[in-house]
């Protein structure tokens, strides 16, 4: 699907035309509805007023139009202007995609200010230009029906001459986030079948020679003299060895980088404390924190920006065999610290643990780190909004702002001392599980923060939106949550650092 900016001028040529309104907003103000032929303006106007259509949120209808080369006319409605907000706006290019593919239109017209936010032109077009990309991605695997996929072709946005530049760049960089954010959503729907550690090094390898980052794999070899004993723990009861994927993109001189974690459980049983047949059939999923590691570098990357990132992907699969971890077993990590294995199913942890530790490495100005940890997250939050976890209040404002602002919207929980006391160990120095059964997202996250070792650290739990639900107007499956929001990380700590 192509998009492009064009300056108004004469009625665009398109199958469809998509105009997005509030509620009793007048349509005849709106300049791309007045480059309509008079007749067609006429039609849409008598259809408004007979109560067609009212601009109501969500509502959608779509005008048939017989006189000319222009087929329909598809009118959104954003709903009450004074209750308007920015995870209403994303969904409105959303909506106009999902609507002309249900239509079988292949090229639509519509306004660049679609969003209704008064967003400048480069961030409008920008966020358009991701958010159609994201809804026209679908994972299929089935045999191509008799009249074909629906496709949209092309989707202009017209402007005025002044924003017209600026509309260009911004769906450059959008098409690099919204193309990186679904190669994430491959990734993470791929089968377990199919998606083993080994794959997913391969995946990072291929973006690594494409946008010219950096990536080295440890093979188990270099794991065992390393002390990687988390990660090769929990790979033990596999046929298929666990790696861990080093990506390093330099190109902020003698800065200190950035440093995103991303769990990479390619399939996740549970191990011997074997899950649920209700809570397995997702578990190819529980690797979406490295795909959003390997994919936001890749996009950092693509669109050059001066800074210097570096993503770490423990990569295993969480198998039951004769070889597997035990319950009880004491794993001696990369930091020296012992894990008491109290539940084979509590893994992601255990591998982060090697991975956050080993980010010291580095001389990080931060640390972030990504996995879809616990369904505890899920069961506070619902589906809208991941877990963000830390200790410093300027970064959790920052996180928040920059959620909203990508679009991957997080929200904090409690990350006190006082729940350490929940994760002591009777013969290592941490338990894998907390003693309560309650507050098992917090519980996680204290965890990870004994890895943690004098540099500034933030923790996301985006297992609540590791998959789409029906409101987003996305396909089914993975979400890609994670690729957005790094790559506005990563424009913020260029623009202005990171002050911890």
């Amino acid at each position: 699907m192509k998009i492009l900016a064009k300056q108004f001028g004469a009625a665009p040529k398109a199958e469809a035309i998509a105009l997005a309104l509030f509620e009793k907003e007048d349509i005849a103000k709106n300049p791309l509805f007045r480059l309509l032929p008079n007749n067609v303006q006429a039609l849409v106007k008598k259809f408004i007023s007979g109560g067609g259509f009212s601009g109501k949120e969500s509502e959608t209808k779509v005008l048939p139009i017989f006189e000319t080369s222009l087929k329909k006319i598809i009118l959104l409605g954003r709903g009450d202007k004074q209750k308007w907000h920015r995870r209403k706006a994303l969904l409105i290019p959303r909506r106009v995609i999902q609507t002309a593919k249900q239509e079988r239109v292949k090229t639509i017209a519509t306004h660049l200010d679609m969003l209704g936010d008064n967003s400048e032109a480069h961030s409008s077009a920008r966020d358009i230009t991701t958010n159609m990309l994201m809804a026209y991605f679908e994972y299929r695997r089935k045999v191509m029906p008799k009249d074909g996929w629906p496709e949209v072709k092309e989707v202009t946005l017209l402007c005025e001459k002044k924003d017209a530049k600026a509309a260009t760049e911004g769906i450059r960089e959008g098409n690099i986030i919204g193309e990186e954010t679904n190669e994430t959503r491959i990734l993470s729907n791929t089968p377990g079948g199919e998606m083993t550690p080994a794959t997913l090094a391969d995946a990072a390898r291929r973006a690594g020679k494409k946008h010219g980052v950096r990536v080295t794999i440890f093979d188990e070899k270099k794991m065992k003299a390393l002390g990687f004993g988390g990660v090769l723990g929990v790979g033990k009861g596999s046929d298929i060895p666990p790696c861990f994927i080093v990506m390093e993109y330099r190109h902020g001189g003698k800065q200190k980088p950035l440093v995103l974690v991303g769990k990479g459980v390619t399939f996740d049983t549970g191990g011997l404390n074997l899950k649920p047949s209700e809570g397995i059939y997702e578990m190819h999923l529980d690797m979406s924190g490295g795909a959003a590691v390997i994919h936001a570098v890749s996009a950092i990357a693509r669109l050059k920006l001066p800074l210097n990132v570096v993503g770490l992907v423990p990569a295993v699969e969480n198998m039951p065999s004769g070889s597997s971890y035990h319950p009880g077993d004491l794993l001696k990590t990369y930091s020296g610290k012992t894990i008491e294995v109290l539940n084979t199913d509590a893994e992601g942890r255990v591998i982060l643990a090697d991975a956050l530790a080993y980010a010291k490495k580095f001389n990080p100005l931060l640390v972030v780190d990504i996995a879809t940890l616990t369904g505890a997250a899920m069961g506070a939050l619902g589906q809208r909004v991941s877990a963000l976890f830390t200790q410093n209040q300027k970064l959790e404002k920052i996180f928040r702002e920059l959620g909203t602002q990508s679009g991957d919207e997080m929200w904090p929980l409690p990350l006190w001392d006082e729940y350490d006391a929940d994760i002591q160990a009777t013969f290592g120095d941490i338990a894998n599980i907390a003693k309560t059964k309650y507050g098992g997202a917090i519980t996680a996250a204290s965890f990870l923060k004994q890895f943690v070792d004098g540099y500034p650290w933030v923790h996301l739990d985006i297992a609540p939106t590791m998959t789409t639900i029906e409101s987003q107007h996305l396909a089914k499956g993975a979400s890609g949550v994670g690729v957005r929001f790094f790559v506005e990380l990563a424009k913020h700590i260029v623009k202005n650092g990171i002050s911890v």
